[in-house]
């Protein structure tokens, strides 16, 4: 875990998870619990993020968990 962790392309996508995509799913949270002001939000920003930041971040995770296997496996 401590390799995975310390990758470089790791870091990057979880920051982009952390980034992009939690406005769009807190505002589904809200909504759906009650404590947002709108029953039925339409989050067209958070949503466009969301899009934007989605396969960036599933590539870096990609690219950072074959490099940590890699790492893990030769050495």
């Amino acid at each position: 875990m401590k390799t995975f962790l310390s990758n470089r392309w790791i870091i990057i996508g979880i920051t982009l998870i952390a980034l992009g995509w939690s406005p769009l799913f807190v505002i589904i949270a809200l909504a759906a619990v009650g404590l947002w002001p709108d029953p039925d939000p339409n989050p067209v920003g958070p949503g466009i993020l969301f899009f934007f930041t989605f396969w960036p971040a599933v590539i870096c995770l990609g690219t950072g968990a074959v490099q940590s296997w890699r790492r893990k496996a030769h050495g």
